[in-house]
C-alpha cells in the first residue's frame, strides 16, 4: 500500500473514522477497488454519517412536534397554496438574507406543516432551528424572566438561525408577555431569520397583543424584509381526515 494511503487511513481511523470501515472494506475487496477508491469510499461514506447525525441532531433540538417533509404536502389538495412560491423558500437563501416569512391562513391549512417543512429542510442544510408555539415561546420567556434567567435564554434565541413561531393568533397574550415577544422580535431585527404562522390579518393583531402601539412595532420590525404568502382556503386538514375514514 502506498505509504501516504496507509498514514490517511490510520489517521481515519484515530480519528473515530471506522463505524463503517469493515463495510467499506467488504465492498471493496469484492469489487477490487484500489487502496484509491478504498480510501475514497471511506471518507464519503463517513460525510455521509457526519451530515445525517448532525440532521437528526438539529431536528432534535429544534422541537418540532412532528417531522414534516414538503414530499408529504399534498399540493393538490391545497390548490390556494402558491406551489412555486414555496417550493423557492426550500433553497433556504433567505435564511442566509435574514428574510422573515409569514403564512397568514385559517384553520387547518397547513401553514404549520409548510412552516415545519422548511425548517427541517434548513436543518438538513445545517442551519439551527427553535420551533414555538406563540403560547409555549410566551410561557417560556415569563418562566425565564421568574427564574432570573430571562437574559441567558435570549441570548441562546439569537444564536439560532431560524425561529418559527408558530399559531401566532390563536391564544391572547399579556401585556407583560407582549413585552417579552416585542424583546424577541427586536432582537432579531436584521439578525435572525423568524417564520410566523397566524390565522389573523396584522389589523386584527391588537387581538393578541393588545397594546396598539406595541403591536405596530412587531408588525413593522417582522415585515420590514420578509415574505408573505397568504393561504385562504378550506381546510387542508379536514380534506385528509375525510378520505382516511373513506
Amino acid at each position: 500500500m502506498d505509504e501516504a494511503l496507509q498514514e490517511k487511513l490510520t489517521l481515519c481511523k484515530l480519528a473515530g473514522i471506522n463505524k463503517c470501515y469493515d463495510r467499506i472494506l467488504d465492498v471493496a475487496t469484492s469489487k477490487k477497488w484500489t487502496y484509491a477508491q478504498f480510501f475514497n469510499g471511506l471518507l464519503d461514506e463517513e460525510l455521509l454519517s457526519r451530515e445525517n447525525n448532525r440532521f437528526i441532531r438539529l431536528c432534535k433540538k429544534a422541537g418540532f412536534p412532528t417531522v414534516k417533509t414538503i414530499d408529504e404536502f399534498n399540493f393538490l389538495e391545497a390548490p390556494f397554496i402558491p406551489k412555486d412560491k414555496i417550493i423557492k423558500l426550500m433553497d433556504c437563501s433567505f435564511i442566509e438574507g435574514h428574510t422573515n416569512l409569514i403564512l397568514i391562513g385559517g384553520s387547518g391549512v397547513g401553514k404549520t406543516h409548510l412552516s415545519t417543512a422548511i425548517g427541517v429542510e434548513a436543518c438538513k442544510r445545517g442551519f439551527s432551528v427553535g420551533f414555538f408555539t406563540a403560547a409555549s415561546l410566551g410561557n417560556k420567556l415569563v418562566e425565564m424572566q421568574e427564574s432570573l434567567a430571562l437574559n441567558r435564554f435570549i441570548d441562546k434565541l439569537k444564536k439560532i438561525d431560524l425561529i418559527i413561531i408558530d399559531e401566532l393568533g390563536y391564544v391572547e397574550l399579556s401585556m407583560d408577555t407582549t413585552q417579552l415577544m416585542f424583546q424577541i422580535f427586536s432582537e432579531r431585527y436584521e439578525n435572525g431569520t423568524i417564520i410566523v404562522t397566524t390565522n389573523l390579518e396584522f389589523k386584527e393583531w391588537t387581538k393578541v397583543f393588545h397594546d396598539e402601539r406595541m403591536t405596530t412595532a412587531i408588525i413593522d420590525r417582522l415585515i420590514h424584509n420578509s415574505k408573505i404568502i397568504t393561504c385562504n382556503g378550506p381546510s387542508y386538514r379536514y380534506k385528509q381526515k375525510i378520505q382516511m375514514t373513506e
